[in-house]
């Protein structure tokens, strides 16, 4: 019997490729218990970033659900994602708007159907909290997509610790 040489066009390589970049992502976040006269519960961004800080994708947005126009008018406090495309959105988004978060410790965690196209490579994770009567703080976690990793970094004021870990 003949052998005939295979030949892949570059969708059908992408096609099988693809799934052996698939990976979740998981981005927990610390907000701390801060005491102050008045404290509010801050609204928070979680996004991906190139290196060179092109937006890619939001992933989280915690707001002011219940009180819909109220809490819309507030997200561009959140200036940087604001800027990097956060106005360019449609919220609530199906799985990226929620409500604001009590101190603590919380998770995002993206499966990778959610993610499909992103390239292998180098991305940095933004995490971005603005709080009324309080401060903004924007926490940036360099971190690889592509391959099993863990990348930390921490905030001083508004965010605690953040933790971006990439699964396989």
């Amino acid at each position: 019997m003949r052998q005939l040489p295979l030949i892949l066009t570059t969708a059908a390589a992408a096609a099988i490729a693809g799934p052996a970049l698939a990976a979740d992502i998981t981005v927990a976040v610390e907000i701390p218990r801060l005491s102050v006269a008045a404290y509010h519960r801050p609204y928070v961004a979680v996004w991906i970033e190139r290196p060179d800080n092109t937006a890619v994708r939001t992933l989280a947005v915690w707001y002011e659900v219940s009180n819909v126009a109220e809490g819309k008018d507030w997200l561009k406090d959140m200036r940087t994602w604001w800027r990097r495309g956060g106005r360019a959105l449609t919220l609530p988004m199906d799985g990226v708007s929620s409500a604001t978060k009590a101190p603590g410790r919380h998770a995002v965690t993206v499966p990778a159907a959610r993610l499909r196209g992103l390239p292998a490579g180098d991305y940095v994770m933004v995490v971005e909290a603005a709080r009324e009567l309080g401060g903004r703080e924007a926490v940036r976690v360099p971190f690889r997509w592509g391959a099993a990793n863990t990348a930390r970094a921490s905030g001083s004021t508004e965010l605690g610790a953040v933790s971006v870990t990439v699964t396989r």
